[in-house]
């Protein structure tokens, strides 16, 4: 599917141009929303302006993505990746955000005695992935705010990408310099940056297709079509003293009635002189827990401590992952997973190699064996697609029990949490001294068949650190 894809956006650009950066692409998407935020006297006329290629930075980058991608940096990658950068933004700043207002509406119906809203647990999943979100709103807005696309067209490797392709597509946006005054109108209105009026030029590595120009445009200079079988039209020839000026060209365009045969609104031109294509709808779509908030007390008599991550000397990945490696050099960092993951299992790493990259960990639930919509929405093979049935028979760790933690050898409490909640029977108690019957029964575990999905580990009642806790394969097993 991936190849299908990927083909498919080739044969889309060839066609139209780099189309898909303008209505397709949410990063970009988002860009024009921030564009639009910067309020001008004249909402016709644009504040844009022509600007050459930055090629010391645009190919750079992309050969920089090139190799990490290769060497498996995902890190680097999901850095520049733009649906990585919109998963991150959604899912640490978006999300938060509809939570927080949920829980608003959740208050004032509870005032009511209304429960057409229920609060939920707001969860900051990682604060490195946080400020990066952060960082990369304020670099988009900040740039989009003066230069429209110029992330697009100097950092997005994506965009870098389609660049060598757009060069050669079927349609493109073309001067017609019989017809244009050098009013300027569409440099101003262009926010690739890409428009050289003075020499009727158009940079179609950059051009995203978004007929803002062509709108802008009164005379109808401007049309996005296919080459023409006959030579173009000769340049213009160069403006003399007494010739039409920008502040003639202005005054015309205010009075459209007087010429009536330039407008290129008549309605006798050609409907490919108007925009072509609509800017598709934000993607900024979040989904709400479905699970009620985690109380704090225990019968209102004691507060419970929260349980702190044990440090596991091989990480946890998903069950489809295949193995750490494979993990590691196929995420992009989108987070779909961890949007997904409706046991909160799930959250970014903070390690240097894969950061961004998701991890499991056990404090606020635990990988249950009937889920898998990690494996089904993965869309860069990180996580293979896997039935509910294989993922019962995949051990991606095994569990290890500490003493010095645990309330049954310690604290002669009678505690069987972690056997009675194993979903595969790995977890057996026994007596802490085998001469001993009637005395202390401690967990122990069958890692032949252990899976390592972390119930006993989530359930352990002893804090902030468990009593047993999941140790991670390097490469998955199946049982």
């Amino acid at each position: 599917m991936n190849v299908g894809v990927i083909v498919a956006l080739i044969v889309l650009t060839l066609v139209f141009g780099r189309i898909y950066c303008s209505v397709i692409c949410p990063l970009g998407i988002m860009q024009d929303i921030f564009a639009r935020l910067r309020p001008r006297k004249n909402k016709k006329v644009g504040h844009y302006s022509y600007s050459p290629e930055v090629r010391w930075l645009r190919y750079p980058v992309l050969v920089l993505f090139i190799l990490a991608v290769i060497a498996g940096f995902g890190s680097f990658v999901a850095l520049l990746a733009p649906y990585s950068s919109f998963g991150r933004i959604v899912v640490n700043l978006l999300r938060p955000l509809y939570e927080w207002g949920n829980n608003g509406l959740a208050a004032i119906a509870e005032h009511y005695d209304s429960y057409a809203f229920y609060s939920t647990d707001v969860w900051l999943r990682s604060l490195p992935t946080f400020f990066i979100a952060v960082a990369t709103v304020v670099l988009l807005f900040v740039l989009a705010w003066v230069g429209g696309r110029t992330y697009c067209n100097t950092i997005c490797p994506v965009g870098t990408f389609l660049s060598f392709i757009s060069r050669f597509s079927f349609l493109k946006v073309r001067f017609d310099v019989e017809k244009c005054r050098n009013c300027s109108a569409c440099t101003k209105a262009c926010k690739a940056a890409c428009i050289d009026f003075k020499n009727h030029s158009v940079d179609y590595s950059r051009c995203v297709v978004c007929g803002n120009c062509i709108d802008a445009c009164k005379f109808g200079a401007l049309k996005y079509d296919v080459p023409r079988l006959h030579p173009d039209s000769p340049p213009a020839l160069p403006v003399r003293e007494g010739a039409v000026t920008n502040d003639s060209c202005n005054a015309d365009a205010r009075s459209e009635h007087s010429a009536p045969s330039l407008t290129g609104r008549a309605g006798g031109e050609s409907a490919l002189s108007r925009r072509s294509f609509l800017i598709g709808a934000s993607l900024a779509t979040t989904t709400a827990l479905a699970q009620e908030a985690k109380l704090k007390v225990d019968g209102g008599l004691a507060e419970i401590e929260d349980k702190k991550a044990p440090e596991r000397k091989t990480p946890l990945v998903p069950p489809g992952a295949l193995s750490a490696k494979n993990f590691a050099q196929h995420c992009t960092g989108c987070q779909l997973c961890v949007a997904q993951c409706p046991n909160q299992v799930l959250r970014p790493s903070t390690g240097l190699m894969t950061l961004m990259q998701p991890e499991m960990s056990y404090e606020r639930g635990y990988c249950r064996p009937e889920c898998n919509l990690c494996s089904e929405v993965c869309p860069a093979g990180a996580i293979r697609p896997i039935t509910v049935e294989e993922k019962s028979s995949v051990q991606i760790g095994h569990a290890v029990w500490i003493k010095d933690n645990c309330l049954a050898a310690n604290d002669g409490v009678e505690c069987d949490n972690c056997a009675r909640h194993c979903p595969v029977g790995a977890i057996q108690m026994v007596p802490l001294n085998p001469d001993d019957e009637l005395g202390a029964y401690v967990p122990a575990v069958n890692e032949a068949t252990c899976i390592g999905c972390g119930a006993c580990e989530n359930l352990c009642p002893a804090r902030p650190f468990s009593a047993i806790y999941v140790e991670g394969h390097e490469v998955h097993k199946e049982i």
